[in-house]
Parts: structure tokens; sequence; C-alpha cells
């Protein structure tokens, strides 16, 4: 396993996109389905915290009680699903849009994409260091 905050990022930001992908997938699939409620997958602002937490002035902590302002711990990123059953979108209470979720499924897409040619370009670089070719 590799110990490194650009990876650990990486990892987790696939690991919450394809949640998201499931969701979105589920969206769709009920979008006739009445009284539905749409589901949302979060996670970016779990790892915008871990990402900025070397940049903050860490508080003292002088008993172990205390909570420390810098979460630096990866691993305890994990995406949150919510419903969104307060936007009523239809007349039977179903909040799917099907033009939105389609958005939603390719930008999905296309950043699971991108992030995993990054991965790849990062596993190509360990594997030259290494010694083992292109």
């Amino acid at each position: 396993m590799i110990k490194n905050l650009t990876w650990g990022v990486l990892e987790k930001s696939l690991e919450g996109l394809a949640e998201r992908f499931q969701a979105t997938s589920q969206n769709i699939a009920n979008m006739n389905t009445p009284r539905y409620a749409r589901r949302e997958i979060s996670f970016e602002d779990q790892l915008k915290e871990v990402i900025e937490a070397p940049n903050r002035l860490p508080l003292k902590l002088t008993n172990e009680k205390h909570i420390s302002n810098i979460d630096d711990d990866i691993s305890q990123v994990s995406p949150h699903e919510r419903s969104v059953g307060y936007e009523i979108y239809r007349l039977d209470g179903n909040n799917v849009d099907p033009e939105t979720e389609m958005a939603r499924m390719a930008e999905t897409r296309m950043t699971y994409q991108a992030l995993s040619m990054r991965m790849r370009g990062k596993i190509n670089g360990l594997r030259r260091v290494i010694g083992g070719g292109p």
C-alpha cells in the first residue's frame, strides 16, 4: 500500500465517484417511481479539509480530550449519502430530473476517467523508478 497524500486523495476520490455513479444510476432507474427522493453523494468537502490541513495553524492541545483542528487522516474520509426529499420536481412526489441526472452521470464518468489516468501515470512513474521499464 502506498502511503502518500496524493495517492490517498486519488483513491478516495475514485471511491466517492463510484458511489456517486451508483446513486445517479439508481436515480435514473427510479425516475418514474412515485415519491422517490433522489440520492446524492458528497465527499469533496472532506477531501478538501485533509488536503488543506498542513496549511492550517494547529491548535495547542493541553489535554488528551481536546479536539484537534487538523484532520490529516485520509482514511477517515468516506462518501456521505443523503436523500434529497425536500425538492419536489413533479406532482407524484418524484424529484428526479432526467436531464440533470444524465449530466451528473457524464460529469462523474469524465472525472473518474481523468483521475484514473492520473493514477495510471503515478503507477507508471513508480515502475520507471523501480526499474520495470516504461
